[in-house]
């Protein structure tokens, strides 16, 4: 599989190679709609109230190692 970086730069060689003005555009324009740093994601009051929680369990220090809980999980998981 291809890294990050050789896909980037495939894909720019490609672009610089493209003279048709109405592709390149229409490029440009999938390109800066696809933009995930300008899509704003509306959560729900019950998302926001999680998050609210999840909050207030970090400030009271009610927290769990990744380690126990994967731990807690397999444990669930061979009780059934």
């Amino acid at each position: 599989m291809a890294t990050v970086e050789k896909i980037r730069s495939g894909l720019i060689d490609k672009i610089l190679s493209i003279k048709n003005r109405d592709f390149l555009e229409a490029l440009d324009k999938l390109i800066s709609a696809s933009s995930s740093e300008t899509e704003i994601v509306e959560l729900t009051n019950e998302q926001k109230k999680m998050l609210e929680m999840g909050e207030q369990d970090i400030k009271n220090g009610d927290l769990i190692s990744q380690e126990a809980m994967d731990k807690r999980n397999l444990e669930w998981l061979n009780a059934m």
